[in-house]
């Protein structure tokens, strides 16, 4: 790749922390954490910027701290989705990675797919049409990604604009993404996350709980006091949650990079293991109808129905009795 190409597309590492973005974080090893995980993502994007030499990519990637060679994978397929974007003549770049040395993380790299899109002025404004060429499943998690881009980078913006470009599927999946970028957004904060969520229009909370149980259980930074917490106010959309904290299962399990901060979310969210969470991934995959408009949505509708919550949120955390004898929720 050309030097001066690079440049033009090189991000600076500032971009990452809090403090540039305006980010909220009233718990210092938090907020490093987080930070530590947009370092790992701008690695691996630049990475890719600089390796035209796939398995020379994945070596620089392997370098990075196994917790976070997730994030780096995303970032690399940013790079390789955004030189495709800009170059016509080879568009091959991700679909390489994604189907040979990369489809460990094919999960992530979808996701990463969609910040390149984002990027791209002329493929944002037809981003449904724009990510028909990748799995026909995994497709949507580009409009996770996209959404998980405007949050991160425009949350102090109307993104409503955007949003109504998107068909009603669409939607739904983007604001799983925004959903996710709250976690970094809000700095893992339970309260203010709820409250930011409350926002939302209510067709769409849902959604938003399940971008924050991806988040969480992929990212880490709340003991089981604070996630027992999250679980209560999400109240109706704890299934939600839970759903997007077995899909971050399922991106460590095949990716083979488990974090006990993955584990001790599924206890939490979802009553049960990682590698349980995981098996209904899963199970709820082989039930998909292949004719589905949606084939993501469904997925994530089956394993709402399939997780076994039932009794997980009978009983308030020890916090609601204590500050809340009422027992309300937001």
């Amino acid at each position: 790749m050309p030097k001066i190409l690079y440049h033009l597309l090189k991000i600076n590492p500032r971009e990452t922390q809090f403090e540039r973005r305006g980010f909220i974080c009233s718990k210092p090893g938090v907020r490093e954490r987080l930070q530590h995980v947009g370092r790992s993502f701008l690695e691996g994007y630049h990475a890719a910027l600089q390796e035209s030499d796939q398995e020379e990519l994945i070596y620089r990637l392997a370098q990075i701290e196994v917790e976070y060679q997730g994030f780096a994978f995303e970032g690399a397929a940013m790079g390789l989705a955004l030189l495709d974007g800009l170059s016509p003549w080879n568009r091959e770049r991700f679909s390489r990675f994604a189907a040979g040395p990369g489809k460990q993380h094919l999960y992530m790299l979808h996701v990463g797919a969609g910040w390149a899109l984002a990027r791209l002025p002329w493929l944002r404004f037809r981003i449904e049409s724009a990510v028909r060429k990748f799995h026909p499943i995994l497709r949507w998690l580009a409009i996770d990604g996209y959404g998980f881009h405007e949050g991160y980078f425009h949350w102090q913006t109307d993104l409503q604009p955007k949003i109504e470009q998107l068909s009603q599927d669409a939607r739904h999946v983007f604001y799983q993404g925004l959903g996710r970028s709250l976690w970094f957004v809000n700095g893992a904060d339970v309260r203010l996350i709820a409250q930011t969520i409350a926002t939302f229009a209510p067709q769409f909370r849902g959604d938003a709980w399940s971008g924050i149980g991806l988040g969480c259980a992929y990212a880490g930074g709340m003991n089981r006091s604070e996630l027992d917490e999250l679980r209560w106010r999400a109240g109706s959309h704890g299934p939600a949650l839970a759903q997007g904290a077995a899909f971050a299962a399922k991106a460590r399990e095949r990716a083979g990079i488990p974090a006990s901060h993955t584990e001790l979310a599924c206890t939490a969210l979802c009553g049960i293991s990682t590698e349980e969470a995981s098996a209904l991934c899963d199970e709820a995959l082989r039930q998909l109808n292949p004719l589905h408009a949606c084939p993501y949505q469904q997925w994530r509708e089956l394993l709402q129905q399939t997780l076994p919550l039932h009794g997980i949120f009978d009983r308030p955390p020890a916090w609601v009795t204590q500050l809340d004898p009422d027992h309300r929720a937001f």
